[in-house]
């Protein structure tokens, strides 16, 4: 349509100016003689026309001659002024119907766009989605992509994340060529929350400010082994039953203490006994909580820790903040290494199930670290959740207010979930394809889960959730969609993190070759 407008215009201004031309000659050519005598005489006319001079009549004449002068002194320059200005507003004109600049007015044109096809046309045009081609810019010159790494929280439902962060590392492994390479290597910021939070710590905390402490594969191994320290099996009849099931007795206790003692042993320095803080981890890190002291959430960040010890933590009661769930632990009251900054805290799914906007909006507002970041063209994100269960109505029509507690807390934090997958998903806009990708199982797999999947860690749970992680690796991806919710993809979760790894190597390999740097990142003093 805007090319059919532009060739329009330009063939009608070619019609325009055609037509004045050819008459002007027409006009000039058997006219000539008269046109020179006039032009030569416009002088003496004045004069002789002026009352002063005492003149009555003409120094031509004829008719013909007056005529020739009128249209010599006023419709030959009048014709050349209109042609300019048809010239001018021709320009103009065009100027106007040609495309936004993608550089200048890009976020403007996007949403008329949206807004134009899903109300105007109907939101039918897999173009809309399609990335805009900027041109092919110098390597030296490009700005280069930050790298985002999302874990969503959900007890031993988190099992399913750490199945795909193994993959994704594994894959990294094979299209870099290092069999030594790590998830710390390729991202450049890393949010979890609640166990997710605890694997984020598990990938970027480091013992020695060189390599991490565990590989990929060690996140879900690790919940595997020691999800029974934690999350205690529940047992007995009768009264003793009665007083686990209401709270009454020492579970939660036990579950704290539990839970304590294997944070303290994963991030503590081998010999001495210290305790790694924020400041040991390799990249930025963004870990939640909620606060009760301030009843706000409380956003645990490298950043901060490295500007001041008032807001560097240790690692084992982040992971203990993040991962502490009303009616399974206790919360924790917890202080700054310097003891300036105190916080009581509760689970982290509680405030933010999903930390992916958290990241985004870290980046974006954080020039010192990410000084070339434009906007969300300019992150590659991927965010990975723990599966939605899926209760059905003859299962939960007689529940209590006891048996709602905990699957409303899990409720909650799975909606919480979703709306900011969706919210940054819409975000992304034309870039949603190419910048950002949700690992998720679809509810068709969750149907076999328990209503207390998430603290259940008996052997047939973790079998069923290991079937399940390895089932949703298989599984079609499926993408939040601008006005429709959920769609399916082309692509399997497999082929996502495939994709996904191979980016990030290419992101990594041309880092070298800039001018300049694509992060420069804070180091311990």
């Amino acid at each position: 349509m805007l090319s059919t407008l532009q060739s329009f215009g330009h063939v009608l201004h070619s019609l325009i100016f055609f037509f004045t031309f050819h008459s002007l000659l027409l006009f000039i050519i058997p006219n000539f003689k008269s046109i020179i005598i006039i032009i030569i005489n416009i002088r003496p006319f004045y004069f002789q026309l002026s009352p002063v001079n005492g003149f009555a009549t003409s120094y031509f004449g004829g008719r013909h001659e007056v005529k020739l002068l009128f249209i010599v002194l006023c419709v030959f320059p009048g014709l050349l002024v209109f042609i300019i200005l048809l010239e001018i507003m021709a320009s103009n004109h065009l100027e106007l119907l040609q495309e936004p600049s993608i550089d200048t007015d890009k976020l403007s044109y996007e949403i008329f766009s949206i807004l134009e096809s899903n109300f105007l046309f109907g939101y039918d045009d897999p173009k809309l989605w399609k990335p805009v081609d900027t041109g092919v810019q110098s390597m030296k010159n490009q700005r280069g992509k930050i790298c985002i790494l999302s874990i969503d929280g959900g007890g031993m439902r988190s099992i399913l994340a750490g199945k795909a962060l193994a993959y994704l590392e594994n894959a990294l492994k094979v299209k870099s060529g290092n069999p030594d390479a790590r998830i710390a290597d390729y991202f450049d910021v890393a949010a979890g929350t609640g166990v997710g939070g605890v694997f984020t710590a598990m990938l970027f905390g480091s013992r020695n400010d060189n390599r991490p402490i565990f590989k990929a594969e060690d996140t879900w191994k690790f919940l595997v082994e020691n999800g029974n320290r934690f999350y205690r099996q529940k047992s007995g009849s009768g009264l003793l039953k009665r007083i686990l099931r209401t709270g009454n007795g020492n579970g939660v206790k036990e579950n704290t203490l539990g839970f304590e003692t294997v944070m303290k042993e994963a991030f503590t320095v081998n010999g001495n006994g210290k305790s790694l803080t924020l400041r040991n981890t390799l990249k930025p890190v963004l870990i939640p909580c909620y606060d009760l002291s301030s009843s706000a959430p409380f956003l645990f960040s490298r950043a901060d820790a490295l500007e001041s010890e008032s807001f560097d933590f240790r690692l084992w009661e982040v992971c203990r903040a993040t991962s502490a769930l009303p009616g399974l632990f206790e919360p924790v009251s917890m202080k700054s290494v310097d003891g300036k900054t105190k916080c009581v805290a509760v689970d982290g799914g509680l405030a933010m199930s999903n930390p992916t906007a958290a990241a985004i909006t870290h980046v974006l507002h954080n020039k010192h670290e990410f000084p070339f970041v434009r906007g969300v063209e300019d992150l590659l994100v991927v965010s990975l959740g723990s599966g939605g269960v899926l209760d059905e109505y003859n299962k939960v029509k007689g529940w209590k207010g006891k048996e709602w507690a905990l699957p409303m807390a899990r409720i909650s934090g799975d909606s919480s979930a979703d709306m900011v997958d969706h919210a940054v998903s819409l975000a992304f806009g034309q870039c949603r394809t190419t910048n950002y990708v949700r690992i998720q199982a679809n509810g068709s797999s969750m149907k076999r889960c328990g209503v207390n999947i998430d603290s259940d860690c008996s052997p047939e749970n973790i079998k069923l959730l290991t079937g399940i992680a390895d089932e949703m690796l298989t599984q079609k991806n499926v993408e939040s969609v601008l006005f429709e919710g959920k769609q399916i993809g082309e692509q399997t979760n497999f082929e996502k993190l495939d994709w996904f790894a191979g980016e990030l190597v290419l992101e990594h390999q041309r880092r070298s070759c800039r001018i300049a740097p694509t992060v420069a990142f804070k180091q311990p003093s």
